[in-house]
């Protein structure tokens, strides 16, 4: 068995024991916090297919652990500009960061100060900025929860009012670490994915209609198997995704859409159960809708991805969170 799927396993008992352990816990346990911090500095060393793996495993049970922003985006964005400092902290849990990106907000710097508002920000105690070709650190004036949709993925309004900032380097890995955070997101959505085609073989196989499983029809077999070939799809994408940026565009255009239709079709199996609040069919939907935005939308990355390869020469389309 290979470190992956090693790993994989072992996050997979640790959830299903542990539901409700917290980061700190998490982290101290099973070490996913320090997964890509360098091994001096108190971390695994470990790269983007154990990173997928771990990730794939949060997504499948829609866990509210900041992996996505502190273990892997902070985490890269640390290594990359030299901040050495902020590494063991991270590795062992006991702070949680979140990064920042030129397009996630109106920012300004002037001088050592910050000013402005970012909207939609991923939860964590240190708020790492990519501003004016610079990573800077800031504390916010004041973090105001933001109410979604989806409450597995808390975010939050963070205001900058002339704060002081720490400079940590220079700010040209900022496409690196997006393109991480989009792999990263992937593997989540291939977990939520895969999760949502268990749900609605299971039910097939369960539910009966005029005397036999609902799965012995055409129709459900049709979209079962449709959904097969997309989770499975999406996985080779999501594999894939931390090599480069046309990698990841790749990803996070077709992983988004492939998350999205598990979904949906998860919810057309079960029928009326599938939309009530007891089912967690729900819940996966949410999901997939908020993460389709949550760097940008599938057609902002077709986009990117046809400015890498065909050079169009057209301006790049804005990318945004939600």
């Amino acid at each position: 068995m290979s470190l992956p799927d090693e790993l994989r396993a072992v996050v997979r008992d640790y959830l299903a024991g542990r539901p409700a352990a917290s980061w700190q816990e998490f982290a101290r346990d099973v070490g996913v916090a320090g997964l890509l911090v360098p091994e001096e500095y108190g971390g695994a060393g470990c790269g983007p297919a154990e990173m997928a793996a771990v990730a794939e495993e949060l997504g499948r049970v829609l866990s509210p652990h900041p992996f996505l922003q502190s273990a892997v985006m902070a985490v890269e964005a640390a290594i990359a500009c030299g901040a050495a400092h902020l590494l063991p902290a991270l590795a062992e849990g006991a702070a949680t960061a979140t990064v920042v990106l030129p397009e996630d907000g109106d920012l300004r710097l002037e001088g050592e100060l910050l000013t402005g508002v970012v909207p939609y920000a991923l939860e964590g105690e240190l708020v790492l900025v990519y501003v004016d070709e610079l990573l800077v650190e800031a504390v916010p004036t004041r973090r105001e929860p933001h109410p979604t949709m989806d409450e597995s993925r808390p975010l939050a309004r963070l205001i900058f009012e002339s704060v002081p900032v720490r400079r940590l380097g220079d700010g040209s890995s900022q496409a690196r670490v997006r393109d991480l955070g989009i792999a990263a997101l992937a593997a989540e959505q291939v977990g939520g994915a895969q999760r949502c085609l268990e749900m609605a073989v299971e039910h097939a196989k369960g539910r009966r209609q005029f005397g036999r499983p609902i799965g012995s029809f055409q129709a459900i077999k049709h979209k079962l198997a449709d959904v097969l070939l997309l989770v499975e799809s999406a996985r080779s994408a999501a594999g894939a995704a931390a090599r480069d940026g046309v990698f990841a565009a790749i990803a996070g255009s077709y992983c988004t859409e492939a998350y999205l239709a598990a979904a949906g079709e998860n919810i057309q199996v079960h029928g009326g159960i599938g939309v009530t609040w007891e089912h967690p069919a729900h819940r996966y939907l949410k999901r997939a809708t908020s993460d389709a935005q949550l760097f940008c939308p599938p057609q902002t990355h077709r986009a990117r991805l046809a400015e890498r390869i065909f050079g169009n020469g057209g301006a790049r389309p804005a990318t945004h969170r939600r």
